[in-house]
């Protein structure tokens, strides 16, 4: 798992962000850089956005800080617009920051994302949150 490039929706960060979560060692595996976490401006606005309105905005920010300055985030700037997700275009940011950014996984829950599934091109592969728990933790005993 080490260096595959990921991008996680926001919903992913939130439900990965609080120590008692059962997806927070998704948190600590990008803390600790065991992946490379992708973003856009137009991802961190979300996050930010999204963070501050179910958490509070300082954690907003300090999460929007810590990323900004962390070693194992790729800042990307997409060139393409490919809207291959109709049902929820705000969900393109994601699909375009993966493309530019030649990314590992897509990690989401949010079923408008299966539609990549069946897209020969580009092919992004769109793991679950589940699913990438579960890989991180294959690499951990590896």
């Amino acid at each position: 798992m080490r260096n595959k490039k990921v991008v996680l929706d926001t919903n992913g960060l939130i439900s990965s962000l609080s120590r008692r979560g059962r997806f927070y060692p998704i948190w600590k595996s990008f803390q600790e850089g065991v992946y490379t976490l992708c973003i856009s401006n137009e991802i961190l606005d979300e996050y930010v956005e999204i963070i501050g309105r179910k958490m509070t905005p300082d954690i907003a920010e300090n999460v929007a800080n810590l990323l900004l300055k962390s070693k194992n985030v790729e800042l990307v700037y997409p060139q393409f617009r490919l809207g291959l997700i109709t049902t929820d275009p705000d969900d393109n940011k994601f699909v375009d920051c993966a493309f530019s950014a030649n990314a590992t996984y897509i990690v989401s829950d949010d079923s408008h994302f299966d539609i990549l599934n069946d897209i020969v091109f580009p092919e992004l592969l769109v793991l679950k949150l589940q699913e990438f728990l579960d890989k991180l933790q294959e690499t951990k005993e590896t």
